[in-house]
């Protein structure tokens, strides 16, 4: 099972995490601001129909290799600069080339004097409370939760309380409402549902929409759509379906420019002259 897989690859990372609390070197938790993500995608859009959480996103088991010459800093003032919402970084190592330390060095490229610049999302594989300590030592605002690789409702909260005490936001992903009936069971708030079936790694951008119309959301959810949102038509079905935003990665960061890409794609230039 490709579930098994994602787990497998977090293998080492766990192992070092576990040495490291025996011997009392784990890191301390950021003792620095973080900016709030969900007031971040709760905000009207400056541009386009709804806010984007752009990814920082160097390659993934779908696509191989996407963009690796570009550096996080790099993309994380383009996207800045181009209108995001808020950044998701991707720090798994073995399938997605990312870095933990990738979110610090976004932090520091987009601060200033009195402001920390945008929310960020910690973007991995994440399903031990160890997990959630290393990601409470970097300046991450958020971190991802997979209801199906946490599939109890117990371990679930659990995690996100976690997250929550160290002063960050849980984005708990779904596929389907089964998996949205544990997250609300859970307490989830933040609710991504992701188009991209993790097994067959296949792309429905339908499904999203019709398990927004069968299930709304609920009073203080707030729903992200993924996967598959590449053009400014895809954002505007989501917003009228309900969704409050959109996370994007692949189709970003497949030119090189992801800040022109995301300018783009926030406006609908040119989408009118690429049609058939």
């Amino acid at each position: 099972m490709r579930l098994e897989r994602f787990r497998a690859a977090k293998a080492a990372e766990l192992a070092a995490l576990r040495r490291a609390e025996a011997a009392g070197t784990l890191p301390a938790p950021w003792s620095g601001p973080r900016p709030d993500f969900a007031a971040a995608l709760a905000t009207r859009p400056l541009r386009g129909p709804l806010n984007v959480v752009a990814e920082y996103k160097r390659a993934s088991p779908s696509k191989g290799v996407i963009c690796e010459a570009l550096s996080v800093e790099d993309a994380a003032r383009q996207y800045a600069a181009a209108g995001a919402a808020a950044l998701s970084i991707l720090t798994e190592e073995e399938l997605f080339r990312g870095d933990l330390a990738f979110l610090a060095r976004a932090r520091q490229a987009l601060e200033s004097p009195g402001a920390p610049g945008l929310p960020l999302l910690r973007k991995d594989f994440i399903f031990d409370p160890l997990q959630v300590r290393a990601t409470a030592a970097t300046p991450a605002s958020a971190l991802l939760l997979i209801v199906r690789l946490t599939p109890e409702a117990s371990l679930l909260r659990d995690l996100r309380e976690q997250a929550e005490r160290c002063g960050m936001a849980a984005v708990v992903e779904i596929f389907d409402a089964e998996d949205l009936a544990l997250a609300r069971e859970s307490g989830a708030r933040i609710i991504q549902v992701n188009a991209r079936d993790l097994e067959s790694l296949k792309v429905d951008r339908d499904a999203p929409l019709a398990l927004i119309r069968d299930e709304p959301p609920l009073p203080g959810e707030t729903w992200i759509a993924a996967s598959g949102m590449d053009s400014f038509a895809h954002l505007e079905l989501a917003a009228d379906a309900g969704y409050r935003a959109a996370l994007v990665g692949t189709a970003l960061m497949a030119g090189g420019e992801p800040g022109a890409a995301l300018a783009r794609l926030l406006t609908g230039a040119g989408e009118a002259d690429n049609a058939d």
